[in-house]
């Protein structure tokens, strides 16, 4: 059993878990919780109503938040030629391709998003062990094996996140910071829930997003009453 810090325990209290909030009020209780002693993620949790063992149930994909995330993401990119100094003069953070594919298969890891040309994919395809269980193997479904590789480093800097279905049937992603003003958290909220109603699976029968739950990186979550 989890043991809960005092402030925890005490922002607790403070959250109804058998009521449902409008998002507005959901984002300003989080925001007056205890706070710890740094500016803690805000993140949502979507229950799905998939069964996640069947293939053409899982959800996966990448939204661009209008807000950002207020926080430095890591961008590295597979690419070479024109591509790759368009990527660097993009923004991205490593640039390369077997040599770049070789330090990640040594154990380096400091990066957030993997972004890659296709033709890199001979390179990238030989990471899927490493990359995978990380939740950073590139796919064109959520934007990351594109062409354009320089777009896409673009978006993932400004604020773009990926999600994917886990072994549960939920999907987990970013809002911001807390810091962030309750209009600009619920503006990302917004786009993302919006977002992935949009992606149900046509196999899918009966309520596709069975619960939506926000909180703070230490604090406890709220239910959100989410209509579309």
């Amino acid at each position: 059993m989890t043991k809960h810090s005092k402030r925890y325990r005490e922002a607790e209290t403070k959250v109804d878990r058998a009521r449902r909030y409008e998002p507005t009020e959901a984002l300003a209780l989080l925001k007056n919780l205890p706070a710890p002693k740094f500016d803690e993620s805000v993140d949502v949790v979507v229950k799905l109503g998939i069964d996640p063992r069947k293939s053409d149930q899982l959800v996966r994909g990448a939204v661009s938040l209008p807000k950002g995330l207020g926080k430095s993401v890591k961008v590295v990119v597979f690419a070479e030629g024109d591509k790759a100094d368009a990527a660097k003069e993009a923004g991205a953070d490593e640039v390369g391709s077997a040599e770049l594919a070789e330090r990640i298969a040594g154990g380096w890891m400091d990066f957030d998003i993997v972004i890659a040309s296709p033709d890199m994919m001979k390179h990238v395809g030989k990471l899927g062990k490493v990359l995978g269980p990380q939740g950073k193997m590139p796919s064109p479904k959520s934007g990351t094996v594109t062409p354009d590789v320089a777009n896409a480093v673009q978006e993932f800097k400004a604020g773009k996140v990926e999600f994917r279905t886990d072994a549960g049937g939920n999907v987990h992603a970013p809002l911001g910071k807390r810091s962030f003003p309750v209009e600009d958290l619920e503006a990302n909220l917004r786009a993302f829930l919006g977002h992935l109603e949009g992606m149900r699976p046509g196999a899918v029968k009966g309520t596709f997003m069975r619960k939506v739950s926000v909180s703070t990186t230490m604090g406890p979550g709220a239910w959100i009453a989410w209509e579309a």
